[in-house]
């Protein structure tokens, strides 16, 4: 399936990176450390949509959502799209994201470890 690049949301997307709030910029800090050789982008397109954080090569998408997302109808088709697509969708918080920075990272790092594996099986 062939993909074309949206120059207007590629440029939202950079734009993103420059606005950052204090959760996004702390899970940021960590994520680009590319632990387990895993690289994370920020603000990257997918189809339609601009993730917060990927890794491509697993397919895994991280969306930390504000109090703007509580019960969002919109999440739900985002996430199904991605999903159909291959990717897994971890939701945070802002919140949880900046209370429980460590739980956050280690999720992800749980996950992270489960699509390598079942990549090398």
């Amino acid at each position: 399936m062939p993909t074309t690049r949206n120059p207007k949301l590629a440029e939202n997307a950079r734009a993103n990176r420059n606005l950052m709030n204090d959760a996004e910029v702390r899970i940021w800090l960590e994520l680009r450390r590319q632990v387990y050789d895993a690289k994370f982008r920020r603000q990257h397109p997918v189809g339609p949509y601009i993730l917060d954080f990927a890794c491509v090569a697993l397919r895994i998408a991280i969306e930390l959502d504000g109090s703007q997302h509580d019960g969002d109808p919109n999440d739900v088709i985002r996430d199904a799209y991605l999903t159909a697509r291959g990717w897994i969708v971890l939701r945070f918080s802002s919140g949880e994201a900046l209370a429980n920075t460590d739980g956050v990272i280690n999720t992800i790092l749980a996950t992270v470890d489960e699509r390598q594996r079942n990549l090398a099986s």
